[in-house]
């Protein structure tokens, strides 16, 4: 009998500019109530600071009014732009957000990715590798140890001797709900992605990204799995996330039709726009040199990593997925704008009550 699959959802977001942002939250927040009444078992949210599509600020507020609206969903900041904060900040607000929770917290850790964003922080993304380690290093020393502390890093330093007084009950810094500390999952884009070696080496999650070709994601195991042996672990392919862009209709045509025009086309749209604007060209979403910029575009998306299709097409889709990369642990959809609530509204009704129960039947006989 094969694993069980788990299902996931990211939300981005990526929203159309013109649309009031108390309105955007509001779907964002009944989306996650959906999840969790659909069988979803993880909802992530990501972090952008300068970003009129990609709205929410601070993924940890939001999810703690999603606390409050849903009872099992577990939920995450995906991820946790830890360029942009300070190590201290970070511990302590995730160790408050997990006791909030009762335990329903996940974590993802990584880098941020908008260019003004980046500007705006003062941040130079080749630098961000090695951030993010002494990061993580500070945050877990944080969450493993007492007072009192003097960290003296590369990136960031704080100490806290003088005024540790456990009479009093200051001086002491928060733990997590959840021992030692939530999971812990990093995403990967690249084919050789440090993330990933390093994700292996410590034994987090991987998580790949929605926009990378299959060919990059059997890539992403070869490195990760390299990562987890280099530190003498046995890599878990239940651990790893793979993230899909799905649109579901009755019809297939009408599926892939819609996902072209509506806002999962416009996204990917918006997402390669961004790529040249950042970075000057579009090879890091390329499956191979060959391909050219003009060559990388909505049509190659469409036809090679959107899942877009009626229930039977979306679940061989899946399936297909599952068998080619050797198996993995939680598909992750992805969030859109409800730009046509409706259609929006049929495609997670139709993905959960159809697509979900037909590939757990696959896989489970």
């Amino acid at each position: 009998m094969k694993n069980t699959l788990k299902y996931g959802m990211f939300l981005m977001p990526v929203h159309h500019p013109e649309k009031a942002l108390a309105q955007c939250y509001d779907e964002d927040l009944e989306l996650v109530v959906l999840c969790e009444q659909y069988g979803f078992e993880e909802f992530w949210v990501g972090e952008h600071h300068s970003s009129k599509l990609e709205n929410i600020v601070m993924p940890e507020i939001f999810i703690g009014k999603a606390l409050g609206l849903s009872q099992q969903i577990r939920l995450g900041p995906a991820p946790v732009c830890l360029l942009y904060h300070h190590p201290v900040q970070v511990a302590g607000r995730l160790a408050f957000l997990d006791h909030l929770s009762h335990g329903r917290l996940n974590l993802c850790f990584g880098p941020g990715a908008v260019p003004s964003d980046l500007e705006m922080h003062g941040v130079d993304p080749a630098q961000s590798g090695e951030m993010i380690r002494e990061s993580i290093d500070t945050i877990l020393g944080i969450w493993s140890t007492d007072p009192p502390y003097r960290v003296q890093g590369k990136y960031w330093n704080f100490k806290l001797e003088d005024h540790v007084n456990r009479q009093l009950g200051i001086g002491g810094l928060h733990r997590p709900f959840q021992s030692p500390h939530p999971d812990i999952s990093i995403p990967g884009i690249s084919s050789q992605s440090y993330s990933l070696r390093f994700a292996g080496q410590r034994g987090y999650n991987p998580f790949s990204h929605h926009m990378i070709h299959r060919d990059v994601l059997r890539q992403h195991w070869t490195t990760y799995q390299s990562g987890a042996r280099e530190s003498g672990r046995t890599p878990d392919r239940s651990t790893w996330k793979v993230s899909r862009n799905v649109f579901v209709a009755e019809d297939g045509d009408e599926a892939r039709k819609k996902a072209r025009a509506n806002s999962l086309g416009w996204c990917i749209d918006y997402i390669l726009q961004l790529t040249q604007y950042g970075a000057g060209n579009l090879d890091m979403w390329k499956p191979d040199k060959t391909m050219t910029d003009d060559e990388c575009n909505l049509d190659y998306f469409m036809d090679n990593i959107v899942i877009a299709g009626d229930p039977d097409e979306v679940t061989s889709a899946i399936l297909d997925l599952y068998d080619d990369l050797g198996g993995f642990g939680t598909f992750v959809a992805v969030a859109h704008d409800w730009d046509d609530k409706v259609s929006w509204l049929k495609s997670l009704d139709l993905f959960a009550g159809s697509v979900m129960p037909a590939v757990e039947r696959a896989l489970t006989e």
